[in-house]
């Protein structure tokens, strides 16, 4: 037999190469770890820095005016240094409604087609070109605006708006006035085709993702086609369908040049009409930005893209929310 000394000196070496290879690879992991989290500190610090730089920018008009004044005030005048944003805010919610209120049931309706109706030849013919929206350029998307949809509504689509809805009690305010093509409604049906490919493509996914097993159980107890989706498969997926909406509010928010070339740029009055030109907050800093030759002025427009961010950053955050929620969240019949 071998002495008790010798025998512990020869297992030694394989011993403290067993607890240094583990030494190494939490090094390793530690490391990439470290790397890691610096690396998302840096965005979030980064992030903060432009919040702060805008903010301290667009100071000089809040000491001037005040936020709430600012906010509230409808009355923008360079010449006299008034400086009311609430044309530019209310511009910009309407555009995002009207967009909502056309590409929701349409990308809701795409979605469910595609998932749970089309064969599969019809769904990839379907998806490519869907697709291929959320590709095209912005400006592409307004000079076609400019030069198709603007004539056509001027000339077709508000006429007949206004000879129908514009004589009920109730929604006929909002298709008064006169006739010019370049105005609220335009702005929104750009928005609408816009933010349609998103729509559809959360929504879809979320859809998609409802188990199997809750559509067969719905089929397997004597459920319609349309019973199936309304009962198993629109409850589980709601919750992914507002997260999909509230991203393409986002979307329409901070959306700018298609909505300049078409929205008509004019913050002159705040009327419950969509025919009339209007302003959103994206576009009142493209157009401007560059004509702010004043401190005031720079820092009325810089304030602007403060209140613009701020918007964006919460509808995000809450968009993050809902889509974690949808994907943790189960789900059960709603008959």
């Amino acid at each position: 037999m071998q002495p008790a000394s010798e025998t512990l000196a020869a297992r030694r070496p394989g011993r403290l190469t067993r607890i240094a290879e583990p030494a190494r690879r939490n090094f390793a992991d530690r490391a990439w770890a470290a790397l890691l989290t610096i690396l998302g500190v840096t965005v979030f610090v980064v992030a903060l820095f432009i919040v702060y730089a805008l903010c301290k920018l667009s100071a000089g008009v809040l000491r001037h005016t005040g936020l709430a004044a600012f906010v509230l005030n409808s009355q923008w005048d360079v010449v006299r240094d008034v400086y009311g944003a609430l044309p530019f805010i209310y511009g910009t919610l309407v555009t995002s409604v009207v967009a909502l209120f056309i590409a929701l049931p349409v990308s809701v309706g795409l979605a469910l087609f595609l998932t749970e109706m089309s064969p599969p030849g019809v769904r990839s013919l379907i998806s490519f070109p869907i697709s291929l929206l959320a590709g095209i350029p912005s400006v592409v998307y307004g000079l076609w605006g400019l030069f198709v949809l603007v004539p056509l509504f001027r000339e077709n689509v508000e006429p007949f708006l206004q000879s129908t809805l514009g004589v009920l009690p109730l929604i006929g305010g909002l298709f008064g006035g006169p006739v010019g093509g370049r105005d609220l409604l335009v702005g929104g049906v750009i928005l609408a085709i816009m933010i349609l490919p998103l729509l559809v493509a959360v929504s879809r996914e979320v859809i998609a993702a409802v188990p199997t097993a809750q559509r067969e159980g719905m089929l397997g107890i004597g459920a319609t086609k349309w019973e199936m989706v309304r009962g198993a498969v629109l409850p589980y997926a709601r919750i992914g369908i507002v997260g999909a909406i509230v991203l393409g509010v986002a979307r329409a928010f901070g959306e700018t040049m298609a909505v300049t070339l078409v929205v008509g740029n004019s913050s002159t009055a705040i009327s419950s009409s969509l025919f009339v030109p209007g302003y959103t907050m994206a576009s009142a800093i493209a157009n401007q930005f560059v004509e702010a030759s004043g401190k005031l002025y720079f820092s009325a427009i810089v304030e602007i893209a403060v209140l613009l961010l701020l918007v964006a950053l919460v509808v995000n955050t809450l968009a993050r929310l809902l889509i974690r929620r949808v994907a943790g969240t189960p789900q059960g019949f709603a008959i």
